[in-house]
């Protein structure tokens, strides 16, 4: 298997990671998941958005060459290099350079990107269970992946013990947020609901995406600070990330309703 490791294509077992790596001491950093489809980039240019907002967060200046034109073909290639084009995931990540404690001997960043053969996800629909071990907090950082990925461990962790398909988060007012690695969406009537980022979550590429095609369909999007209690009394409710689409037919064992003919359509919008 073959990475990229600052615009370099090298073995996978020739990168090194040193002590002083700043993406292992203080995690500080963050990283994309994007997905290669039929030997395409889904969402690349979601993607390159939520890299620049990221890394403005984070103060690092990013290399050039992630912002070049021809950035996601080298990303093809890597997967082509690894037997991966035809349906691949693809690991972004992007770190400060230097060494340095708690203050930063440079804000420049290093970046690495993986590419890995995946299988189609799957399409049944998921059993959810509420988080109760942990919270979503509103922050800066909150949008991008990376620095608060121990929350979602810890929620996968209280998955594993709820034998449930996904966790449902909540903030810290009790307000729905996400799931563990997908954003939240429910439909009723004309209107299309997510949670707002005030809530902690993510801003997912799919969410982007759902919420634009929605809108471009004439129906309204509200990005809202609502309770669990609200997807008992929607029409449709399922999550999506940049792997596709779910339906949600059960939270906490009580069971949804499941009109999935217009997730059929949305779904229909990826291909």
């Amino acid at each position: 298997m073959y990475l990229l490791f600052n615009n370099q294509l090298i073995p996978e077992d020739e990168m090194l990671f040193y002590r002083h790596n700043r993406a292992l001491q203080y995690n500080d950093g963050f990283f994309e998941t994007i997905m290669v489809i039929q030997g395409a980039i889904r969402f690349w240019p979601y993607h390159q958005d939520r890299i620049r907002a990221a890394a403005a967060a984070l103060h690092l200046d990013l290399p050039p060459e992630l912002l070049h034109s021809d950035f996601p073909e080298r990303l093809l290639h890597l997967a082509s290099q690894n037997n991966a084009l035809h349906f691949a995931r693809l690991k972004l990540k992007i770190w400060r350079s230097g060494a340095g404690l708690y203050t930063p001997e440079t804000n420049k960043a290093d970046w690495v990107a993986t590419a890995n053969p995946a299988s189609a996800p799957a399409s049944s629909p998921l059993s959810v269970g509420i988080c109760t071990h942990v919270s979503t907090c509103n922050s800066p950082f909150s949008f991008f992946k990376g620095p608060n990925a121990l929350l979602y461990v810890m929620a996968g962790i209280e998955k594993k013990e709820q034998e449930k398909d996904d966790m449902l988060l909540l903030d810290g007012q009790g307000f729905v947020a996400e799931l563990i690695s997908s954003s939240i969406f429910w439909k009723n009537g004309t209107t299309v609901f997510t949670p707002a980022l005030e809530t902690g979550c993510i801003k997912g590429i799919m969410r982007t995406h759902v919420l634009h095609w929605a809108q471009q369909q004439g129906l309204r999007v509200e990005e809202v600070k609502r309770e669990p209690e609200v997807l008992q009394e929607a029409e449709l409710v399922f999550s999506g990330n940049v792997t596709g689409l779910r339906l949600i037919d059960k939270i906490n064992d009580k069971p949804l309703e499941t009109n999935e003919l217009w997730l059929q359509q949305l779904k229909e919008s990826l291909t």
